[in-house]
């Protein structure tokens, strides 16, 4: 079993409190992502810091994707892989000249928190961690030094702030944040990140790397990044979602369809293929891209 499978205890320590529980999906509720009617939809897998790959991908999704259809990466955009800044910059540049097309339309362009940005963000308010230097140390073993490092930081001087105290790790996150911010579009990408998405239908629910079947989507709280495990292993619809996609599988096994399942991961970031598929209505594959 994959470490990511299953987070360490001390990531939690690192966490926000979580909201309060609600029977279903609030009105409004900016954490998930609706999709507009479309008869199609190009899912982009983890990308894992790989702006070459991603930007060959992008070059071959550019002649296929029409203005009708809609776009959504499917989360893990950062860490592991060498180019984590430049993967932003060119998931940004991408959806800028998709824009430019005639009819084009921004609702149509969706971006999910992957587990690596779900750190990334943790990373950011370390100084409220009850046990920042575990914590970190553990998030480093994930991969996310890569986006450390792509944002200016040095790990050993963030396990060096960690020893000395909030004050310390509050100058370094803030660095950090200094940083982040200077990269034209960065703050607003990370600002766009949801935590799942669904067609209006509410038929084909998108993920990261899972969900807990037993809970309401209101109540998945980590799951979406951490609950990979038994994924594949659903066979029954998850209330209305008759189809449940992610772009994460820890054991990276490429495209695969099962009874309400479609996971979309070659390895990128672990020496495999960057991939894409199109989803019909249905939530059927009718067509995929592998660099």
């Amino acid at each position: 079993m994959s470490s990511l499978e299953t987070p360490s205890p001390a990531i939690d320590k690192a966490t926000t409190p979580a909201p309060p529980k609600a029977p279903g999906r609030r009105q409004g509720d900016e954490r998930f992502a609706t999709l507009r009617p479309a008869e199609h939809t190009w899912a982009i897998a983890a990308v894992h810091g790989h702006a070459d790959k991603l930007g060959a991908l992008h070059d071959a999704l550019a002649e296929r994707l029409t203005p009708e259809d809609n776009l959504i990466y499917l989360g893990n955009l950062l860490g592991r892989g060498p180019a984590v800044a430049k993967t932003i910059d060119e998931v940004l540049l991408f959806r800028r000249s998709l824009l430019a097309r005639r009819g084009a339309d921004p609702q149509s362009i969706v971006y999910l928190r992957g587990g690596q940005e779900e750190m990334w963000q943790k990373l950011l308010q370390l100084q409220f961690a009850t046990d920042p230097r575990e914590v970190l140390t553990w998030m480093l073993a994930q991969g996310v030094g890569a986006t450390l490092e792509a944002y200016g930081g040095d790990r050993n001087a963030g396990l060096s702030a960690a020893r000395q105290g909030a004050v310390a790790l509050s100058q370094w996150t803030s660095g950090l944040r200094d940083r982040q911010r200077a990269c034209d579009g960065h703050n607003a990408l990370f600002g766009a990140l949801r935590r799942a998405a669904f067609d209006t239908d509410r038929h084909i629910l998108f993920v990261n790397a899972g969900l807990d079947p037993s809970r309401p989507l209101d109540e998945q709280r980590d799951s979406f990044w951490w609950g990979a495990g038994d994924f594949e292993r659903l066979e029954e619809p998850y209330g209305s979602f008759a189809r449940l996609v992610r772009g994460f599988d820890p054991r990276h096994r490429g495209m695969r369809q099962g009874a309400v399942t479609v996971t979309l991961d070659s390895g990128c970031g672990f020496g495999g293929n960057l991939v894409a598929a199109c989803l019909d209505r249905h939530g059927d594959i009718v067509d995929s891209i592998e660099v």
